[in-house]
């Protein structure tokens, strides 16, 4: 009997260890989420008439991965586009502690385009003023960036990218139904990111 009640107080023992462990998991694990999903979109990407979301969630404690997706669906007047559908994973380290602060990371981006008749400032992609390519690109880059918390919900983000692409396209002239006139595999240096975003917190 007294062997009994023995061991029916060793069992209250760890049962009473047990509920105090996992009470202090769940709160470690309330803490370690909390604001562990962002929803955002680039502002940058808007400019451009292009619908895009981004989410973004906390894997580690200093630790985030992302994903956003892009989709330009316009044809403009003379046949201008910047038609295009992209998606873009992401892995960020921050050095603080996540969503707040300098981060780096690196990105990959997959993008299926059809774009032409555009006036790209300062020289840059002169082809694409008369004629239109079509086609598709990967790239990877590293990233940085910094985070500025507006509150306990909102914060406003900037970053930037570069890597090495490629991208297989096909090549014509611009007007509508153009003829073709290259069919080409081309190795890029060149940005892989370009945001200012702004960034809501679900909790």
């Amino acid at each position: 009997m007294l062997s009994s009640c023995k061991m029916n107080r060793s069992d209250k023992c760890r049962l009473a260890g047990l509920v105090m462990v996992v009470i202090m998991l769940l709160m470690g694990a309330q803490r370690s989420f909390a604001q562990s999903i962002a929803l955002k979109t680039n502002a940058l990407y808007w400019a451009t008439t292009t619908f895009n979301a981004g989410a973004e969630i906390r894997v580690a404690p200093k630790w985030t991965v992302g994903l956003t997706a892009g989709y330009n669906p316009f044809t403009y007047s003379d046949n201008t586009k910047l038609k295009h559908v992209l998606i873009e994973p992401e892995a960020r380290y921050w050095l603080c502690s996540p969503y707040a602060g300098h981060f780096i990371g690196a990105n990959a981006i997959y993008s299926h385009y059809n774009v032409g008749n555009i006036d790209v400032p300062f020289g840059i992609f002169p082809e694409l003023d008369d004629h239109r390519f079509q086609g598709d690109l990967g790239a990877i880059g590293l990233v940085y960036g910094y985070s500025w918390m507006l509150g306990r919900r909102w914060s406003i983000e900037a970053a930037i990218g570069l890597g090495i692409g490629v991208t297989h396209y096909k090549k014509y002239m611009c007007e509508v139904c153009g003829s073709q006139v290259d069919d080409h595999t081309r190795w890029l240096f060149m940005p892989t990111k370009l945001a200012i975003s702004a960034i809501y917190y679900i909790k």
